[in-house]
């Protein structure tokens, strides 16, 4: 299923402007289009699709649709209104980037935890597209209607590591087609509520907004719903009540490892969204507990870092590898567990 979300097109036979646009897998199941729509757009209802579907905004292949049409392998779904979408310009801003390499054609960069990667969501400005438009704005792929510019991957705000970031038109497209083919290399390292019973194993299931809250994500075992996703892990330390675990990506979905990890058991530390800011392994002592909750202070976010990234260059054909440094919180975090597991008196 593929997604358009960036370009607006004009519909000249009746002045609709198209917002969103979706394509139908070649294998897709029949499935009402309320249905399809619901489970791949952020921050929408059924019922706001119905209504959208009852004022004739919802297109297949060109032709309206009412909600109950049952969508068909390969069809084009576009969501039209009789306005332009809102214009979102890109304000460069000077903000400071840690780039651990750089040439013509790219740039990696070690994102800090808390730095947002695109706007959107109430976070228009202070954000990393924010400053590459100052830093490349020379560039001819760096345009302030380009809300994604460079972009060919992403890490969560609150996800510490590394970036890649396409500086030519060329770039960007010969480092998509490698995230798409699942040739980048990505391993992240994690902090895991708990210890996995098997030192290594790999986590599948189908990755979709939650039908209960939208502002999360679940795996779901009914292959209709969500996107199909892959997680190998394998445990580096174990910490005693938490474990540092690696996790390897094959697939590159919404929060995969944050809902990978908690679909088996073992949360991230502090992850919010997902159960892992409260105790969810040790003691019932009181001391244990205000440890925990400084741990919590040290590592204020889920407790996750993008430590390698490998791709082939774009141009010279070479194999590109990096590796960073443990954020230094979560560093902070793993000291102080090794610490306590070292000196702790087993009840």
């Amino acid at each position: 299923m593929h997604e358009n979300f960036d370009d607006t097109e004009e519909l000249d036979d009746n002045n609709l402007y198209e917002h969103f646009r979706f394509e139908a897998d070649a294998g897709q199941k029949t499935m009402r289009i309320d249905k399809f729509l619901v489970n791949r757009m952020e921050s929408t209802s059924r019922n706001r699709i119905q209504q959208a579907a009852d004022a004739g905004s919802i297109m297949v292949n060109g032709q309206q649709v009412k909600s109950n049409y049952k969508v068909k392998p390969c069809d084009i779904i576009s969501i039209v209104l009789d306005y332009p979408r809102r214009e979102l310009k890109i304000i460069p801003e000077d903000i400071p980037l840690n780039v651990v390499y750089e040439d013509d054609q790219l740039m990696v960069i070690n994102k800090p935890a808390g730095l947002v990667v695109h706007p959107g969501h109430g976070n228009y400005s202070g954000t990393l597209v924010n400053a590459l438009a100052y830093r490349f704005q020379n560039l001819p792929l760096f345009n302030a209607d380009d809300p994604r510019p460079g972009l060919v991957h992403r890490i969560d705000k609150d996800t510490s590591g590394l970036l890649v970031v396409a500086k030519t038109e060329l770039a960007k497209n010969h480092l998509a087609l490698q995230f798409f083919n699942k040739t980048s290399k990505r391993k992240y390292q994690a902090i895991v509520w708990g210890c996995p019973k098997e030192p290594e194993g790999t986590i599948t299931g189908h990755i979709g907004r939650s039908l209960k809250n939208r502002q999360v994500f679940t795996v779901f075992e009914d292959e209709s719903y969500g996107k199909h996703a892959v997680t190998h892990y394998k445990l580096i330390e174990d910490l005693g009540y938490v474990s540092m675990v690696e996790c390897r990506l094959e697939t590159g979905r919404t929060h995969q490892i944050r809902v990978h990890m908690q679909h088996i058991g073992h949360p991230l530390f502090n992850d919010s969204t997902y159960g892992g800011d409260k105790i969810l392994r040790g003691t019932t002592f009181s001391k244990y507990k205000q440890f925990v909750d400084n741990c919590f202070k040290i590592c204020p976010r889920q407790a996750l870092h993008a430590k390698t990234l490998g791709f082939v260059h774009p141009t010279t054909g070479n194999d590109m590898l990096f590796d960073s440094e443990l954020a230094t919180d979560m560093q902070q975090l793993v000291d102080k567990w090794r610490n306590y597991t070292a000196n702790r008196i087993d009840e």
